[in-house]
């Protein structure tokens, strides 16, 4: 096998990278400015659809001259200067811990606690630093040590590829961020062939299985095709309930599709610019969402039958993901720290939280049908009202099920 090229990727990121990774003493005022770049990774290219799949992020690149001008610091956010999402910060938003300072990301500290079951994450290649990358992580934002493992669902270790790394890093970061205490895989496909990732995925579902259930998050896709139907038995392993991020632009990506996966769309978190204060969540304009091309209508999504009419509807729920309001992630074999955004981010939230409430409620169409059922309680989850996406910006975010948001973000750890 090739080794995937790697020159783009790094030409492309290395400002970033190197710029984050380097600290100086100044203090600046609130940063304003940058750019969101999408790495080679996330690109679906001719030949693809139904053979290959891709990651599901996108980086947010601040203004060099802010880069140059950060303090670094030891515990909490990073650098100096920013609102971007930490374990804290995020916690705060989703009611896992008390809620207080205006969830500001510079001054709250509590983290969330929990994870009942285990999660296992599904992607393809190799992050050879994903432990080392996770500890700091851990380090940095005042979560307890992971008890995590790598598996090789071939046997043997994948090639690397810079993207997804990035990717295994978020992943595998983010869900440990919502569910400190679980048991953590990152299961890596060979390649991000079909073929592979399904058969990683079977790894996963018996690993989480053996340990009395748990939860599969899968941050990868791509474009729907007519055979997809024949992949959905992958995702209906005993014990386990599966997450798939519904993708970075406008349409339907599978696996997301699948019924036997809860898709998760992605949302906005808005802040003000000056005091750093949580305001609002509103959907992403961004986030994949619309009607399946070959998937019906499944029995749990009854409820929103005059939204979705005779086909599967995604997504099913949403949490943070627009890159300008991004996740601090850190990828040593990349550099640094990253500003992440991409559905990539809010599928292992979800499974994370999950976890966390531990009712193991053993398929994703039993935990779907409580999703649903519970989806007008608003102890559990927050009504997304505002925003759009889809092909022209045409679904929109209202009361209720959308095609957007789904039922809405995490609310606290009940309904799920």
């Amino acid at each position: 096998m090739k080794a995937p090229q790697t020159s783009k990727f790094i030409s492309l990121f290395a400002t970033l990278a190197l710029g984050l990774a380097t600290s100086a003493s100044g203090q600046v005022q609130m940063m304003r400015g940058g750019q969101v770049n999408i790495p080679e990774s996330s690109i679906e290219r001719k030949g693809d659809i139904g053979l290959r799949a891709h990651t599901n992020i996108k980086l947010f690149v601040p203004a060099s001259a802010h880069l140059i001008a950060s303090a670094a610091s030891t515990f909490g956010p990073p650098f100096a200067g920013f609102l971007f999402e930490t374990p804290a910060s995020l916690a705060c938003i989703y009611n896992l811990v008390p809620q207080a300072n205006g969830c500001n990301p510079k001054m709250v500290s509590s983290v969330a606690t929990g994870g009942a079951v285990s999660i296992a994450i599904v992607d393809a290649f190799d992050d050879p630093g994903a432990a080392k990358d996770l500890a700091k992580f851990s380090k940095q934002f005042g979560l307890p040590p992971a008890n995590f493992k790598v598996v090789f669902a071939s046997g043997s270790r994948p090639l690397n590829d810079p993207g997804w790394e990035i990717e295994e890093s978020l992943d595998v970061q983010w869900a440990h961020a919502m569910a400190p205490s679980a048991k953590l895989y990152l299961v890596e496909a060979a390649s991000n062939s079909f073929y592979d990732l399904l058969t990683a995925e079977t790894v996963a579902a018996s690993l989480v299985a053996n340990d009395g259930g748990g939860v599969v998050s899968n941050s990868w896709g791509g474009t729907e095709f007519s055979g997809e139907t024949d992949y959905d038995s992958f995702f209906s392993y005993p014990g386990v309930v599966y997450f798939a991020s519904t993708g970075d632009g406008p349409g339907v990506i599978y696996p997301s599709a699948s019924p036997n996966v809860v898709a998760v769309g992605g949302t906005t978190l808005s802040r003000n610019p000056n005091t750093g204060d949580f305001i609002f969540e509103s959907a992403w304009n961004s986030t994949g969402g619309g009607l399946s091309q070959y998937e019906a209508i499944p029995s749990y999504q009854n409820r929103v039958a005059k939204v979705v009419g005779a086909q599967r509807g995604v997504p099913d729920v949403a949490a943070a993901a627009d890159p300008n309001s991004g996740v601090w992630v850190w990828d040593s074999g990349n550099g640094g720290w990253y500003i992440v955004g991409g559905t990539s981010a809010s599928s292992p939230i979800w499974a994370g939280i999950v976890s966390a409430a531990g009712s193991n409620l053993g398929s994703s169409w039993a935990e779907l049908t409580s999703i649903y059922r519970n989806r007008m309680s608003k102890a559990d989850f927050t009504d997304i009202k505002s925003g759009v996406c889809g092909p022209w910006n045409g679904n929109l975010a209202e009361p209720g099920y959308d095609l957007c948001t789904g039922v809405g973000s995490p609310l606290g750890n009940g309904g799920k």
